[in-house]
Formats: structure tokens, C-alpha cells, sequence
């Protein structure tokens, strides 16, 4: 919080002042103003990054993937944990669709018990037998 404030301190008196002035008074090295001053513009990118996956992608994915087309698309690589925390921050999580359990229709039909279990047969073909107990039929299942 406090770089910000003093990155836009400056900013604002860089025009009146030199920048090394403004430093000086306010007890600042040069080096960890323009640290702070390169942290924020690249946290935006990063920032700017992630959320444009997360929109392209629909928010299907979760900080892990997201992760990996970063590192894959972009040249410098960055951490998993920081990636969770822009999604975490922004409200990017990935949606989870319920997972839809398979419902039973009611049958056609009931056969009666024409064997009685017995098998045995006079003749190839006369017995005929099967285990199928469920059929897919459309959207449900017979």
C-alpha cells in the first residue's frame, strides 16, 4: 500500500522535482522506488493474463491449467500459488457442473420365466438366453 502511495507521489512531482529530490526527502533509495515502480506494472500483465484465459476459457478451468497456458503461451514462467491468488482475488474460480447420476426408465416390458432354469435342449438354436439387464435408450435407460 505504501509503494503505491509514494509511486504516485512521485509521479505526481516528477514534473516540478527530479525524481532523485522527491526520493531524498521522502528517505527512499532510487533502486527500491523503481522496484516498486516495475512490481505494479507487472503484476497488471500477469493480472491482465489470467483473466483473459479465464474468459476465453469460459471459466472452466481451474489455477492449475490456467498455470500451465501461461508458462506454455508466455516466456517467463510463473508460480501456481500466485496464479490462485489473482483468480482467488478476482473472483475467477472455475465453475463446477453437478455431476448427473443416470436414471432408470421403467421397462417396456416384463417377460415371464418361460425356462424355469432349465437349459438343457433338444436341439442347436431351441434355447436361447441372454444377460443384458440394461438397454440405453434415448435419455434414459431400459
Amino acid at each position: 500500500v505504501v509503494s503505491k502511495v509514494i509511486v504516485e507521489l512521485v509521479d505526481q512531482f516528477k514534473h516540478k522535482y527530479s525524481i532523485k529530490m522527491i526520493l531524498d526527502v521522502l528517505e527512499i533509495p532510487q533502486s527500491t522506488y523503481y522496484r516498486w515502480k516495475h512490481k505494479d506494472k507487472e503484476k497488471d500483465k500477469v493480472t491482465q493474463k489470467v483473466i483473459e484465459l479465464c474468459e476465453e476459457n469460459n471459466f472452466t478451468y481451474g489455477y492449475r491449467k490456467i498455470t500451465a497456458l501461461i508458462n506454455q503461451l508466455y516466456s517467463a514462467s510463473i508460480n501456481h500459488k500466485r496464479v490462485q491468488r489473482i483468480m482467488r482475488g478476482y473472483n475467477l474460480n472455475c465453475r463446477v457442473r453437478p455431476k448427473k447420476s443416470k436414471k432408470m426408465g421403467k421397462p417396456y416390458y416384463k417377460t415371464d420365466n418361460l425356462l424355469q432354469r432349465q437349459f438343457k435342449a433338444n436341439q442347436p438354436m431351441e434355447v436361447l438366453t441372454t444377460d443384458i439387464t440394461y438397454l440405453p435408450f434415448g435419455n434414459s435407460m431400459l
